[in-house]
């Protein structure tokens, strides 16, 4: 059978939070099978465990944050696409504080962490969320005009398109398609950086946002160019952000989906709203496991290949 994966032995890290600009420090735990992927505040008086699901999102506003009572826990996102793109299923993450740690703006430092704590699989088989027909979300008109969707799809890709009216991402590809299947996840989306406009840091610093951001954990620019004196990463890595967030916000359902994903501006919170109308479409959707690996479909057999 297609089976679970843990991590063989825990793995830690410290950073700040690109938001709240506070130092945190994150351990990822082994979980055992059907756990899940469990966040868990171990600073407050009483841990609190927030597993992930697409209800559990309270906040998409610059990142997605998961939230259970009073407790709240911000920018899962890139550690959970690093998840996906490994094949992880059952993981604890443990933070001291209310953000992850941003690490270097990318999953490319998650990734690392979980490589090496060793990947290990479980005597349990691999559940997939297998979308059975087309969903879609959508939001404005015209120049406005947003929306995400998913399609049923015998493995895992996506296709996004970004619009920026700027020199620097006008520049870049605005187009790209992924398939875990064929391309390398590792090497084609997790060193993607996050990116923003110097325009916008102001505004987002007076609403206590960004605090923790800078050229060593984003892509910055200002009206016309990149800032950062090693410029881009990958010639796209723009639209390759948008598909490693997607990854993440996706993974947020709790099982890896058997799905093309395709979407125009996307972001956290049309990602969410597209989990949440699939969800609630009882007949879009089935939990399947392959009991034989050749049943599976290609790129979900192995563990992710290093760089």
């Amino acid at each position: 059978m297609l089976q679970q994966r843990t991590i063989k032995t825990l793995t830690h890290a410290v950073g700040v939070g690109l938001h709240s600009g506070q130092r945190v420090e994150l351990t990822l735990r082994p979980a055992q099978p059907d756990t899940g992927i469990v966040f868990r505040r171990v600073d407050l008086p009483e841990p609190v465990d927030m597993p992930v699901s697409a209800a559990a999102v309270v906040d998409t506003r610059m990142a997605s944050t998961l939230g259970s009572g009073d407790a709240r826990i911000h920018t899962v996102e890139h550690v959970m696409s690093a998840c996906a793109g490994l094949g992880l299923d059952n993981l604890y993450i443990d933070v001291t504080a209310e953000e992850i740690p941003i690490l270097d703006g990318s999953s490319a430092s998650f990734v690392f962490l979980l490589q090496s704590a060793g990947i290990a699989l479980q005597n349990a088989p691999k559940r997939f969320l297998k979308v059975l027909k087309p969903v879609e979300v959508r939001q404005g008109e015209g120049d406005n005009l947003k929306w995400a969707r998913l399609d049923p799809y015998h493995g895992f890709k996506l296709r996004f398109e970004i619009d920026f009216s700027h020199p620097a991402v006008d520049s870049t590809g605005q187009v790209y398609e992924f398939d875990l299947g064929t391309g390398n996840y590792t090497r084609d989306i997790a060193r993607a950086r996050t990116f923003g406009f110097t325009k916008d840091v102001e505004m987002l610093r007076a609403n206590g946002l960004a605090l923790g951001g800078g050229l060593d954990n984003a892509i910055v620019m200002d009206d016309y160019k990149v800032l950062n004196s090693d410029g881009l990463r990958y010639d796209d890595e723009f639209v390759k952000h948008k598909i490693l967030d997607a990854m993440g916000d996706l993974y947020i359902v709790g099982h890896p989906l058997l799905a093309a994903y395709s979407a125009f501006r996307s972001g956290h919170g049309l990602n969410n709203l597209l989990l949440r109308a699939l969800m609630e479409q009882q007949d879009a959707w089935e939990l399947v496991t392959f009991e034989h690996e050749r049943q599976a479909p290609q790129g979900f057999a192995q563990p992710s290949l290093a760089w």
